[in-house]
């Protein structure tokens, strides 16, 4: 009977790992005929070059050299002042997640596998949400959703520029999973990770240690350290004054990159609207956020946490610190949760859902195309900065309610009385 049962169990497992190395390539086929058409990929460009050096040449990813190596891929010379630099401005522990990549000679090919990589994630990241949320979905209410994630514009979009915080989003989500199951542990290390890309983790990051630390939860604490001192020194035994190095990159990133933040795209929109009223609004943002964790409080039911977590990266994208729209993917939790509530308290919820879905995947592709720079690679306005944040934080304090304070209200008590009498 064992025997038998470890046989089917081995078929079963073998089936399912064949059926993923076959969707493995067929993605990566389609991905590489994409990439033979359409050139670009830049964001990641920049770490498979900058590892390669490094572990093949020994040449810092933050010197000048690699600065010229990729800039010549990208635009076959150096670039011009007023072009994107395309300099590493990640940290050099960046590598462990481009490491197996740059060991790849040809860059159409590891963008290809790259882009297969992202399209698993952003698969794994609606899946892992919506078991978070506790979202329930019929066949075509999960079909719906899945094409939304991966064709929207803030999922197609960096899938195509190859952008790593499709990977860092992912590991956020990790950590909300971990933290709700009470696996400390795995949670503290997937939190150090997310760091890659320090600038959109940042307020998350001092979010969940402020959180750990009010609820005694110390292994968080001391896992998410420990993994990051090791990174940090491991690599030091690389390059000993890295650190240093990346610092300076980072001061200098903002410098030839778009707006990259609310008070920059409002005064690049609106120039006569004065310099302090964005400051203004990013400073008040983040007295709401701070009150929000004060407010947050260890229960059973872990929708306040999730819900506290989602506004943070909301309200992180606005309050000053360098982004880009091409990051906000890292909103989906707050969404996923909007539209699982939304399903739960409101009867018409599910057609509700759907119209906001539908409204983001048109709304956002449409601004896009009507705001955009023509170019070698369409550039997007900073228009951009505002939709989708703006639309969270609306129907996350619209949700608030349900969420910290399950029991039902006046209104879900009339509902139900009603549909008993029918």
């Amino acid at each position: 009977m064992i025997s038998t049962y470890r046989r089917h169990t081995n078929l079963v497992f073998g089936v399912l790992l064949g059926l993923i190395l076959l969707v493995s390539s067929i993605l990566t086929w389609a991905n590489y005929q994409y990439a033979v058409q359409n050139p670009g990929g830049n964001d990641f460009l920049v770490h498979w070059m900058g590892t390669r050096n490094l572990l093949l040449n020994n040449i810092s990813p933050y010197s000048d050299q690699t600065a010229l190596d990729i800039q010549t891929m990208a635009y076959g010379r150096a670039a011009r002042p007023d072009e994107h630099q395309l300099r590493v401005a990640y940290p050099l522990y960046s590598i462990v997640l481009f490491a197996p990549f740059a060991f790849i000679e040809d860059f159409t090919l590891a963008r290809a596998v790259w882009m297969t990589l992202l399209e698993i994630c952003l698969v794994l990241i609606s899946f892992i949400l919506i078991n978070i949320c506790e979202w329930k979905l019929n066949l075509f209410s999960l079909t719906t959703f899945l094409i939304f994630s991966l064709f929207w514009y803030h999922g197609l979009r960096p899938l195509i520029n190859g952008n790593a915080v499709i990977v860092i989003t992912l590991l956020i989500c990790l950590v909300i999973l971990f933290i709700n199951n009470g696996n400390d542990e795995i949670a503290g290390v997937m939190l150090a990770f997310s760091t890659i890309k320090p600038q959109i983790a940042l307020v998350f990051f001092l979010f969940i240690m402020v959180w750990s630390w009010r609820q005694k939860r110390w292994n968080i604490m001391l896992w998410t350290f420990s993994t990051l001192a090791l990174l940090i020194l491991t690599t030091t035994l690389m390059i000993p004054d890295w650190l240093w190095q990346n610092f300076l990159e980072v001061l200098r990133y903002p410098a030839y990159n778009p707006p990259g933040n609310l008070a920059a795209a409002l005064l690049a929109l609106l120039p006569g609207l004065g310099e302090r009223l964005p400051w203004i609004v990013a400073g008040f943002l983040g007295i709401v956020l701070l009150i929000e964790w004060i407010v947050v409080r260890k229960q059973k039911d872990p929708k306040p946490f999730i819900w506290t977590a989602s506004i943070t990266l909301v309200i992180s994208q606005w309050i000053g610190i360098q982004t880009d729209p091409g990051n906000f993917i890292l909103l989906m939790p707050a969404l996923v949760l909007v539209l699982s509530i939304l399903e739960t308290r409101w009867r018409w919820g599910k057609a509700i859902s759907f119209l906001i879905l539908l409204s983001l995947f048109v709304g956002l592709w449409v601004l896009f195309i009507q705001t955009g720079t023509p170019g070698a690679q369409f550039q997007q306005s900073p228009v951009m900065f505002l939709p989708l944040p703006g639309i969270l934080l609306i129907l996350l304090y619209w949700v608030r309610w349900w969420v910290f304070r399950p029991p039902t209200v006046w209104f879900d008590e009339i509902e139900s009385f009603y549909h008993l009498k029918k």
